[in-house]
């Protein structure tokens, strides 16, 4: 069964982690997430706030982060562009998927 992308939306913005429920959802440590950030490679939904908060999307990110220096060993600031990549990846195949989903569909 298909999920509707707006359900998928709606899950992708439930969820909320803080920076050491991240650091524990991906086994990387809370320092290496901190550097990240300072770096830009993650962002936190309010990157001013006293408390970092993240999305299901930065979850993703750094278990796939993590599994890449895991399987690739690259050093840090070279994981750091891959993952940057990877989400600039990511963001662009869902504004893809919105706009098919918000295409009007034609006859067949």
């Amino acid at each position: 069964m298909e999920i509707e992308p707006t359900t998928r939306l709606w899950q992708r913005k439930r969820y909320r982690f803080s920076l050491a429920e991240l650091a524990e959802l991906s086994s990387l440590p809370e320092a290496e997430l901190r550097q990240w950030v300072d770096q830009g490679v993650l962002v936190p939904i309010d990157p001013e706030a006293a408390q970092w908060v993240f999305g299901v999307d930065h979850s993703i990110t750094v278990r796939m982060a993590r599994r890449l220096r895991k399987d690739i060993a690259r050093e840090p600031d070279g994981l750091s562009l891959v993952v940057t990549l990877l989400d600039r990846v990511q963001a662009l195949e869902a504004e893809v998927r919105d706009l098919r989903a918000s295409a009007p569909q034609s006859p067949r």
